[in-house]
């Protein structure tokens, strides 16, 4: 796996040793990365927030394209050692990041998830086999304490073939794309209430 673009464009990621962790693939990322910057124009500037990080390569990619904080999220505390060395990668950017070793329920409730405002992107890549119900729930928590920009956009890949999850109201979908085994479902809050 490589950083696809930004100021480490090229650089090598170091990836999990074993299986415990499903890291998005380089067409997902790329897909996924396209969709933000085609919303965005450009992650400059933005906060991130990636949840269930394993090596970080999302939060990186984030962190490379000039993002001016990023939080990683991950509870497996050796992946997070892995996440930590690949953000080394990046020198030179102007934002700052870190790799919180926790779940990502009890990192949500925390004050850590609130501390710089809130977060104009938020990215989920949970197990495949992690039930429906948890999302839904992180999503409400998200809701609740209000951590999503209200144009901010929410991020969530899901196994291709699995039931889909459904988006808590005020939040709604916006699209779905498909990169074979996985598909990444893009949400955010309706026009009612951003208008």
């Amino acid at each position: 796996m490589r950083i696809i673009a930004g100021s480490a464009k090229g650089k090598v990621l170091t990836s999990p040793p074993d299986s415990r962790t499903r890291p998005t693939s380089d067409r997902a990322r790329e897909g996924l990365f396209s969709s933000l910057v085609s919303e965005f124009s450009s992650l400059v500037g933005l906060n991130f927030l990636d949840l269930y990080a394993g090596s970080g390569a999302v939060g990186v990619e984030a962190y490379s394209r000039g993002a001016a904080l990023v939080h990683a999220v991950e509870s497996e505390g050796d992946m997070g050692s892995i996440a930590i060395s690949n953000f080394q990668l990046v020198k030179s950017t102007a934002g700052s990041y870190r790799v919180f070793h926790t779940k990502a329920e009890r990192f949500l409730e925390s004050e850590h998830a609130a501390e710089k405002g809130q977060y104009d992107i938020i990215f989920m890549d949970p197990p495949y086999e992690l039930s429906n119900s948890v999302i839904e729930d992180l999503l409400q928590t998200i809701i609740t304490r209000d951590l999503l920009q209200p144009r901010g956009i929410v991020a969530i890949e899901r196994e291709s073939k699995g039931a889909p999850f459904t988006w808590p109201h005020p939040l709604e979908a916006i699209k779905v794309r498909s990169y074979g085994q996985g598909s990444i479902y893009y949400g955010g809050y309706s026009a009612t209430v951003l208008s």
